[in-house]
């Protein structure tokens, strides 16, 4: 059954940091596209009218843009502003006067997760929540317990299927593209399992540091800011079982079921480090435990993957930015063919969309001897691709939850990482520029070791 397009578009937080570098950006794209053509409703407590708001957008645009002239002046045109305490009931009240009637808004807490319980009670109370949908920012909680409390409040007034649990990472294009390599191509599937694949390593590295992020940093850790949404999304994209069809339902239904299926960490197969400075970074408390580098070694355990070795990496100061699959094959059945590099599936995902295939090429002369050679595909982004945020916007706005977290998801990804988030593992020093804790080493050691990724300068 087609679900009814939102007709309003509330935000809360509309004067934040997330409104000025994502949404208002997104928003004026949205209009440029023809996909926004409904009232906008800004909501916060910073003493301003809708003037300031406007202005706010206008500079927004004017850094992160370009600003679209036509588009903005229908942005302005739509745009609107709530300003008060969202303990106030008063607030809530005038919020339902300006949706003047709106069969179903679209509420979006770009708020700190502490404020939901009280935004949702209002919604409710206040009548905003009938017929709604509404959009919630990660992290979802920060551990399995705050997560399922979390849950319980929203589902206490929103259903499951008008929850949209956003996470910016899956709506990047190269994300979306793991899905369509997948399973789009007959190539791959057949040995897409145990029998085939040897091992297979996750790196998002990130040669910036928290980048004035320093107390939000230091509250979260890579393992609560990368790991458990981004990375594991990505390991569930890459090793799920293939659904009935590319439709919202049978996707999230299949990546929560391989999640659940991944063994939890423990504290034996999980390296913790940090980069030297990282205690001189403004907002981070002077003996913080909190992580800058993770490395982790998973398992699923099912009929497919099951005693194949998952290594996850990421970090912060190391020599390049990237985010890179490698799914390495098992040695060929004859043994002579064998070398040290085998036969390699290379997926990346920033900072361009590269497929490479490594596979053996008979070396040149009289000996019957392989060598390896890679085939590669580059796709530069051309700067026209529809953002993450807009992408994700209009999915909500159309009740389309593909690209969302289940609740389900969320909940089987904080059981995996729950019982390694007390800190009690040790945080290892790293030099900046280099690739984390030499003891990350010996989780990929059997593997034979890390691979590094090149980005060209």
């Amino acid at each position: 059954m087609k679900r009814p397009v939102s007709d309003a578009l509330v935000f809360f937080g509309a004067t934040g940091d997330l409104a000025y570098k994502m949404i208002f950006p997104a928003l004026q794209s949205m209009i440029r596209h023809g996909h926004l053509d409904v009232p906008i409703i800004g909501v916060a407590k910073a003493g301003w009218g809708v003037e300031q708001l406007r202005q706010r957008a206008h500079d927004s645009l004017s850094e992160h843009g370009p600003v679209d002239d036509e588009a903005f002046a229908k942005l302005v045109s739509l745009l609107d502003y709530v300003d008060g305490d969202y303990a106030e009931p008063a607030t809530f009240d005038e919020l339902a006067a300006r949706l003047k009637g709106a069969q179903h808004p679209l509420h979006y807490l770009a708020i700190p997760p502490s404020l939901f319980p009280v935004v949702v009670d209002e919604l409710a109370r206040s009548g905003c929540a009938k017929g709604a949908r509404i959009v919630v920012e990660k992290p979802f909680g920060r551990d399995l317990a705050s997560a399922q409390a979390l849950n319980k409040t929203i589902h206490a007034v929103f259903a499951e299927e008008d929850v949209f649990r956003i996470d910016h990472y899956l709506g990047k294009e190269a994300v979306q593209g793991l899905f369509v390599f997948r399973f789009a191509n007959r190539l791959f599937e057949p040995v897409w399992n145990r029998e085939h694949v040897r091992s297979v390593q996750i790196t998002m590295a990130e040669k910036f540091g928290v980048a004035g992020r320093g107390s939000l940093y230091d509250s979260l850790g890579a393992i609560r800011d990368v790991v458990q949404n981004h990375l594991l999304e990505v390991l569930a994209l890459l090793t799920m079982d293939a659904p009935d069809s590319a439709g919202h339902t049978e996707i999230r239904e299949k990546t929560a079921a391989l999640l659940e299926r991944v063994k939890p960490l423990s504290a034996n197969a999980i390296v913790r480090g940090q980069f030297r400075g990282y205690l001189d970074e403004q907002g981070v408390k002077p003996r913080s435990n909190v992580e800058t580098f993770a490395a982790l070694h998973l398992e699923i355990d099912s009929e497919r993957w099951r005693g194949v070795p998952f290594l996850i990496r990421t970090g912060k100061k190391l020599p390049v930015s990237c985010t890179e699959i490698l799914v390495e094959l098992r040695s060929p059945p004859i043994a002579e063919f064998e070398n040290d590099t085998g036969d390699l599936v290379r997926l990346r995902l920033s900072p361009d969309l590269e497929i490479a295939l490594t596979t053996q090429h008979k070396k040149p002369g009289e000996a019957m001897e392989a060598e390896p050679v890679e085939m590669s595909f580059v796709q530069r982004p051309d700067g026209v691709e529809m953002t993450a945020y807009e992408r994700l916007l209009g999915d909500a706005m159309h009740g389309d939850p593909t690209l969302f977290a289940h609740q389900r998801a969320v909940e089987a990804a904080w059981t995996i990482v729950d019982g390694v988030l007390d800190m009690k593992t040790p945080v290892i020093v790293y030099e900046p520029d280099t690739w984390g804790p030499s003891q990350a080493e010996a989780l990929a050691e059997p593997v034979g070791g890390w691979h590094d990724p090149e980005v060209q300068p």
